[in-house]
């Protein structure tokens, strides 16, 4: 038994805890641990009320502290885990909340915090088991069913994920995260028109959702039909959301002068993903005189590609699972002259950081197709085709560097196969193919396609795409292609494959690559070329349906960038009419993007170097006349 000052302070601090008066409890809380500070009640009672505060450090020590003192309280073990997860201090939480539902197996909210920590730590085939664990126990859940889809989701199984955000609106058609992760699922499933709306829906029931109205945005590119001044109006009504942040006090200290830069680079994709494919030859060859290289990876998947980034980092860190303040707080701490955001409004994103203006320069490159709509985003770096100057300007609240003639550094994978002749000079019909993502495949693209495959007799199309394999995906993509008009017969559907060297494989099965608009493919476009395969593509009006110009004119071939449909087709069945040409023409590909600045790593590093340091200097030009 407590005594019974102590029993009486235990009493008015629970009291005013469960009537939200923290501060009140926090001094009364503050009295009885000076009264029992080795009490296993005090300590968790303390380490309860930090949890509310959000105090987690605090009330990481006093629930471990009364977890010594009890090792068999459930309770005491869930609120730890739960703790240590928001401290993103994973192993020991997995740790506390295997014990948790050791001792409390029948805790649905232990398996669902446990579910959240696997999938932090990258074992998601774990996470989805603890998440069907809660469900199992409490399938009236609405948040477990959320949680169980969103893990799914990760897993790339986005059917399967669709079906549990189903399930939390069965149980609370209001649940706004249902709506969001339902959205999340349709991007994923390649279902943008449904998708978009599912966003709206989410955005209704919950406007301050920022990762809804970020993916949005995204989805948003993918669609025919919007102009790119609605589609910047969209970008800067974001921005406007997030408001303007004053500069921090301490950048008027920083050293503005000409001198070695500090320049940090913030993507959920320092990984083995496409962002790395045009990052890691930049940094191999940054000058390190000039330049001093922080990279933030902020994903629970480290890979060898991972490892190699690293290499030319002389500070690496992993912001996985971390709240926004830990971020900000440690970005700070570093004090990077420049920070460079590759995300833009992919997945994962830290944009409303960068509008908090983490550093002097903030400059936005590679990972994203448009403005972030971010006042605080300074800089854009892209070229003179992608964005060519005039109007491209008026639709981007970052000043664009049109710092190369073209915006990518390639770096070919090692495991590419040698290129092959297309299979059509052997007698075959014609193949063309599409390996992008197929969010990307509009119904204009369709009829397109349509009409290709019309105007040449007896050609095929073969489409690769993450989700072909999934029964409910490739059926909704069949519907689509008999509405455009294309026969399924004429038609071979591939899912993604397990490596890079099974991916380019394939494309010694296709003669002619076909572009996406008004979403172009990057990766794509540069995986066809180094494998012998032409590339049509259809120029359009803004950054995402003009990087295929850009990259074709690099390797020297403008004549198959088409300038509206009628002459996209034209290209492509005049290419697949005449055998020798595209003969010629495939078997110099791959020393064309040799010769070519797109492989010319260390030169597009220097560029790219002295691009970041005529940033530097406007920003010193700009504090000068700050009054």
């Amino acid at each position: 038994m407590h005594p019974a000052n102590l029993q009486r302070l235990l009493q008015e601090t629970s009291a005013h805890l469960q009537a939200g008066r923290l501060e009140a409890a926090a001094r009364i809380c503050a009295q009885a641990r000076a009264l029992a500070p080795r009490d296993f009640t005090v300590l968790q009672l303390s380490g309860s009320l930090a949890l509310r505060q959000s105090r987690f450090t605090e009330a990481a020590t006093w629930l471990a502290a009364a977890a010594k003192l009890q090792p068999a309280s459930a309770p005491c073990a869930r609120r730890l885990g739960f703790t240590l997860a928001k401290l993103a201090r994973h192993e020991e939480a997995e740790k506390a909340l295997r014990t948790a539902v050791s001792l409390a197996p029948d805790d649905a909210e232990s398996w669902d915090t446990l579910g959240f920590v696997l999938k932090a730590l990258g074992r998601l085939e774990q996470a989805i088991a603890a998440h069907r664990q809660a469900v199992t126990l409490q399938p009236s859940r609405a948040n477990s069913w959320y949680n169980l889809g969103h893990a799914l989701l990760f897993a790339g199984k986005p059917t399967e994920a669709l079906a549990c955000q189903d399930r939390a609106l069965a149980v609370d058609a209001n649940f706004p995260k249902a709506h969001y992760g339902r959205a999340l699922a349709l991007q994923s499933a390649h279902r943008i028109p449904e998708a978009i709306a599912a966003f709206d829906e989410a955005l209704v029931r919950d406007p301050a959702n920022q990762a809804a109205s970020s993916y949005r945005l995204m989805a948003l590119n993918y669609v025919d039909g919007i102009s790119a001044r609605h589609l910047f109006e969209e970008h800067a009504r974001f921005g406007d959301g997030l408001g303007e942040a004053p500069t921090p006090a301490n950048f008027q200290e920083r050293d503005r002068t000409e001198r070695k830069l500090k320049i940090g680079f913030l993507s959920p994709d320092l990984r083995d993903h496409s962002v790395a494919y045009f990052l890691e030859p930049l940094l191999a060859h940054l000058d390190r005189e000039r330049f001093d290289v922080v990279l933030y990876h902020d994903h629970f998947v480290v890979d060898a590609v991972s490892e190699r980034l690293r290499t030319h980092a002389s500070v690496w860190r992993n912001f996985v699972g971390q709240c926004s303040a830990f971020v900000e707080n440690q970005i700070r701490a570093d004090a990077p002259d420049v920070l460079v955001d590759l995300a833009g409004h992919t997945g994962l994103n830290r944009l409303e950081l960068f509008a908090r203006r983490l550093a002097p320069v903030q400059l936005s490159y590679l990972g994203y197709p448009n403005t972030t709509g971010l006042r605080e985003m300074d800089f854009r770096f892209v070229d003179a085709i992608t964005d060519p100057m005039g109007d491209a300007d008026l639709i981007h609240r970052e000043a664009l560097v049109r710092f190369s003639g073209t915006a990518w550094s390639y770096l070919p994978p090692s495991a590419a196969p040698a290129p092959r002749p297309r299979p059509s000079l052997e007698g075959n019909p014609v193949i063309f193919g599409c390996f992008n993502n197929f969010a990307k495949v509009t119904d204009a693209a369709l009829n397109a396609w349509a009409r290709l495959l019309a105007r040449v007799p007896g050609s095929r199309l073969r489409l690769k795409a993450a989700g072909l394999g999934e029964e409910e995906i490739a059926a909704n993509v069949r519907q689509r292609l008999e509405r455009a008009g294309i026969a399924l017969s004429r038609v071979d559907l591939i899912e993604r494959t397990h490596s890079v060297e099974q991916h380019l494989a394939l494309y010694h099965g296709v003669d002619i690559a076909l572009d996406t608009f008004p979403y172009h493919g990057t990766t794509t476009t540069c995986e066809a070329l180094w494998m012998g395969v032409p590339v049509i593509t259809l120029a359009g009006d803004r950054h995402a349906a003009r990087v295929g110009a850009s990259l074709l004119m690099a390797v020297g071939h403008p004549e198959w960038v088409a300038m509206d449909w009628d002459g996209y087709i034209r290209v492509a069945a005049t290419i697949a009419a005449d055998r020798v040409t595209l003969d010629r023409a495939s078997r110099g590909l791959r020393e064309k993007m040799r010769a070519s600045q797109l492989t010319d790593h260390a030169g597009q590093a220097a560029r790219f170097g002295q691009a970041i340091s005529e940033c530097w200097s406007r920003s010193i030009q700009d504090a000068a006349i700050v009054p």
